[in-house]
């Protein structure tokens, strides 16, 4: 098997191959380094990359390997993952894209990054984000920005678009992510790939506290919905001291059966924004085709999102807010977002509206087992191509381009975004399925379904090759 073939492989193939002794940890984390160096210039999906750190951990693997019984191994033992700058790795730099913290070293590893250590995983790098998460688009002041594998001169989405492009363009073969308004689910929109939003309490915020008063959470990206389902496993649990958590699922995610027929919502306009782009709506109807012809029953749905525009905005401007960067190390778009006159009152007013509107709206969903949607309103937008606007009407732009995301957050509903297929200029359009309360298994489980179906096409950007 040559490398590109090895690099594409899904992080469940790599993990059986290692334990099977075909492949070595060393190997494998050796295939990705020599990748990053090669097309990392050209992408700049990794902010940070953990060379000596990961050959040197890969090594001690690779000796543990052969001493070992392959049944005391954890499950992902030796294969490579990549982790958002938004979440903190001990003894590396943790700059959340701000040029003033480059030199900041995470003296402690998040919760999450716990877990995949414990899983087996081995750390490649530190993924690019927007400043502070806050951007739908990868392009942070003072770093390259990261460009999309489909075509270089597009966004990869944000604020995971790092994650996102180093895993299409297989520099990684899985990646840890955050989603508070769509930054996962944006991201694998936009680079074709599958990434899911978990459910409100699903994934630990820990060591920290409650993240946007419940908008945000970490999860996965991956290439397949296996890989996807597997990582969230290793990423799910309880931890003490947990504001909000969830049980642990009957099954694990990764171990989710076909699906029996489903009744499914399809949701076309979002007021009160609209239609989305004519790409955007040719990639829902062929998702919705595909789901009706494995026997599934769906049905038209209006959705009106109205009530949470602009509680959604206060609490994220909050987000900015409570940052320890001073306002002047900011850069525009966050400056003025941190500049907006709103009290503490206003912020906890905002939370009560926004909980009452998804109180609503998931009432209004409960009818359903799932809701097709675009995941964004438009195709992936060139780099720089809102950088002429001033900040309020880039967050304009913003709140239009990803209007579809939100729901998910402000609910705390599991969502899970999809590729459905390329538009004429070969760039990924995805749509998302959105779910029950506290049911991922249901969105896993359909999304395998589509998969198995062939519903969406599985080759390769051409700078990858």
């Amino acid at each position: 098997m040559n490398s590109t073939d090895l690099a594409f492989l899904s992080a469940l193939e790599q993990a059986q191959l290692i334990r099977d002794r075909t492949l070595s940890p060393q190997e494998l984390v050796q295939v990705y380094l020599d990748r990053i160096d090669r097309l990392n210039p050209d992408l700049g999906s990794y902010f940070t990359v953990m060379a000596e750190q990961a050959q040197q951990e890969a090594i001690a693997k690779t000796e543990l390997l052969m001493h070992t019984d392959v049944a005391d191994l954890p499950a992902f033992f030796g294969v490579a993952i990549a982790i958002k700058d938004l979440n903190a790795v001990q003894g590396v730099p943790f700059t959340c894209g701000n040029p003033a913290l480059k030199n900041q070293i995470a003296p402690y590893d998040d919760g999450v990054v716990t877990r995949l250590r414990q899983a087996g995983f081995t750390i490649l790098g530190k993924t690019a984000t927007s400043e502070l998460g806050s951007m739908p688009f990868t392009e942070p002041h003072g770093f390259p920005p990261a460009r999309n594998p489909w075509h270089l001169n597009h966004t990869p989405g944000g604020s995971s678009g790092g994650s996102a492009a180093a895993v299409a363009a297989g520099l990684t073969s899985i990646a840890q992510g955050s989603d508070g308004g769509g930054s996962i689910r944006g991201p694998a929109s936009c680079c074709g790939l599958v990434g899911l939003k978990p459910a409100r309490g699903r994934v630990s915020m820990a060591p920290l506290g409650d993240c946007l008063s419940g908008l945000a959470t970490s999860g996965p990206l991956g290439r397949t919905v296996a890989d996807v389902a597997a990582l969230l496993d290793v990423m799910a649990g309880y931890v003490v001291g947990d504001p909000y958590w969830l049980p642990d699922p009957p099954l694990p995610f990764r171990q989710i059966a076909a699906p029996t027929p489903r009744r499914i919502a399809v949701v076309n306009a979002i007021a009160p924004i609209g239609k989305p782009h004519p790409d955007c709506s040719a990639a829902v109807q062929h998702m919705a085709q595909a789901l009706e012809s494995l026997g599934h029953q769906l049905e038209p749905l209006d959705l009106d999102c109205t009530a949470l525009v602009e509680p959604f905005q206060v609490v994220w401007r909050g987000g900015v807010k409570a940052t320890r960067i001073p306002v002047e190390a900011l850069e525009p778009v966050n400056q003025w977002l941190f500049n907006q006159p709103d009290s503490s009152g206003d912020y906890q007013n905002a939370v009560w509206a926004m909980q009452i509107a998804a109180r609503q709206l998931v009432a209004q969903l409960a009818a359903y087992d799932a809701v097709l949607m675009p995941t964004l309103m438009a195709p992936p937008i060139p780099l720089g191509a809102w950088a002429d606007r001033s900040p309020e009407a880039l967050m304009q732009q913003v709140i239009q381009w990803v209007s579809p995301c939100p729901l998910a957050n402000a609910t705390g509903l599991p969502a899970i975004a999809l590729p459905a297929r390329h538009n004429a200029a070969g760039l990924p359009i995805g749509v998302q399925l959105v779910g029950r309360p506290a049911d991922e298994a249901t969105l896993i489980a359909l999304a395998s379904q589509l998969e198995a179906s062939g519903a969406w096409e599985t080759h390769r950007p051409a700078i990858a090759l």
